[in-house]
């Protein structure tokens, strides 16, 4: 008996229980609110808000504010400096760091035990359980597990408290048997200096047997690359001959499939995808013939949502997930294990399916571009170039997107900026497909397009190689789970990388 057989045993239990997903969901939020209110009543936040006196869901939306990062940001800062039973019970030492708001440079996420084991680690054993549960004839275990993650640092000067990517924090306290089955060593996969621990990876990985890699698909396309390099050869199967999954999240993966499907030409890969962010894991792929992901409803994790089109408004229609419609995009509230408060995260999602909560990702509550009313959100976007990419046999690296005020003329226009792993032979035609596929999806972009009178045909500017990477690597942001900003609505990132690009 395999390895692979023994270990699958301890996902049986698990297996059994995702099944209540089908038609439980919204009980086991119910309960998951219950804990929520009972773990927070007796810290400073729940005090000030009535979490003991709250006993359902109106209650809690009633007592309970909105909040963004700026609005708990004074809170967590004093959690960093080492007050106790501030947001979430006792003394939290770990917080993530994740991209940055409106006005700091970086945002910094509580992650206490609870959270970790609650969360985090059970997204991780589902996705596993998930995954063997499809394939019953998997040998994951039989080798080894490339983990792609970032590095911390010591938070202020706290004994034992660390502050830096959420992958990071999960390696430093993962459980020390998983260490023997897992590739790199611990060191070289806490560097801070993604270069160098690229190489090393590569070095460390190159003999070893491989069957299943995760991480963020433009980190990981780089080590595999790499990979490749060293061991001369030209397909990655070739190396890992048993390799067999990749557990990807963190960006789309549509324009990077293409180039894992030509590094490995195996019949028997598969890509599944998942939903961790450093506020929490939220989602995973059940079925990999269905790209939306099974929205994970028994962690310590409540969910609402807010309807993108009514954000900004005085009273918005804010839903618990019983209220939630298909194909509508929505803006995603959590309220966690780890003392975040009716906390949006800034993703939207829209529903494919209530039974059981099936999603798909559908952009950031502040990457689209609205600057002449043609809301463009990343959705659209990856649509577009999906298909500009597949008409034109096109491949894409990175990119991202701005709008170009109107001129004199009353003359205005989207600017793209992209990378590409292949080129295609008429950047004009390219621009031309993707300027028609998003009309085609987005009746404002069509309205707004109409007859060229506002918004004229969108520009595409080709990227010299490397450029997002440079551009990231000048911002201390090269690795782990930093990302390129996919849209914006104004033209501070899209500036600075054109300034770079003439270099």
């Amino acid at each position: 008996m395999s390895l692979t057989n023994l270990a699958g045993r301890f996902f049986l239990s698990r297996q059994n229980d995702l099944r209540q997903y089908l038609t439980g969901a919204v009980h086991m939020q119910q309960e998951v609110l219950q804990h929520l209110l009972a773990r927070g009543k007796d810290t400073e936040y729940g005090r000030n808000h009535l979490l003991g006196m709250t006993r359902d869901y109106e209650q809690f939306a009633k007592n309970v504010p909105i909040n963004t990062y700026e609005e708990l940001k004074a809170d967590i800062d004093r959690m960093r400096h080492g007050e106790s039973d501030v947001l979430w019970p006792g003394q939290i030492r770990w917080f993530a760091k994740s991209s940055g708001t409106t006005n700091d440079k970086s945002k910094f996420i509580p992650v206490s035990g609870e959270g970790l084991r609650n969360i985090h680690y059970k997204g991780g054993f589902d996705s596993v359980a998930i995954y063997l549960r499809n394939n019953p004839s998997s040998r994951l275990f039989d080798g080894r597990s490339l983990i792609l993650g970032g590095s911390h640092s010591p938070n202020y000067n706290l004994s034992r408290s660390i502050v830096g990517d959420l992958s990071a924090i999960l390696i430093e306290h993962i459980n020390p048997l998983a260490n023997l089955v897992r590739v790199p060593c611990k060191r070289t996969a806490l560097l801070s200096d993604f270069e160098v621990k690229r190489e090393r990876i590569a070095a460390e990985t190159v003999g070893k047997n491989v069957t299943n890699i995760s991480g963020v698909p433009s980190w990981m396309l780089s080590v595999l690359v790499r990979v490749l390099e060293i061991s001369g050869k030209q397909h990655l199967e070739e190396v890992w001959p048993n390799l067999e999954v990749f557990f990807h999240g963190g960006i789309a993966f549509g324009p990077y499939r293409p180039q894992f499907e030509r590094l490995i030409t195996s019949d028997r890969m598969h890509y599944m995808e998942t939903y961790n962010a450093s506020e929490g894991f939220f989602g995973i792929q059940d079925d990999p013939d269905d790209h939306s992901m099974l929205l994970m409803t028994d962690y310590g994790i409540f969910y609402e949502f807010i309807p993108v089109d009514e954000l900004g408004s005085d009273a918005p229609n804010i839903v618990p997930l019983s209220g939630v419609e298909t194909g509508r995009n929505y803006a995603m509230v959590i309220t966690t294990d780890c003392g975040l408060w009716r906390y949006m995260i800034g993703d939207t999602v829209r529903f494919t399916s209530r039974d059981p909560y099936k999603f798909v990702i559908s952009g950031r509550t502040k990457y689209f571009i609205n600057a002449f009313g043609e809301e463009l959100i990343m959705d659209n976007a990856e649509k577009g170039l999906a298909f500009a990419c597949e008409q034109t046999h096109a491949e894409i690296l990175e990119y991202t997107a701005a709008p170009v005020y109107m001129d004199s003329n009353a003359k205005c226009r989207h600017q793209w900026l992209v990378e590409f792993a292949k080129t295609p032979e008429d950047l004009g035609a390219f621009a031309r497909i993707l300027d028609s596929k998003l009309q085609e999806i987005n009746s404002d972009y069509e309205a707004k397009r109409s007859h060229d009178v506002t918004l004229q045909p969108l520009e595409i500017v080709q990227a010299r190689p490397g450029l997002f990477n440079d551009w990231l690597k000048l911002k201390g942001r090269l690795g782990g789970q930093h990302k390129v900003p996919r849209l914006s609505n104004d033209r501070k990132n899209i500036e600075e990388l054109l300034e770079l690009n003439k270099g």
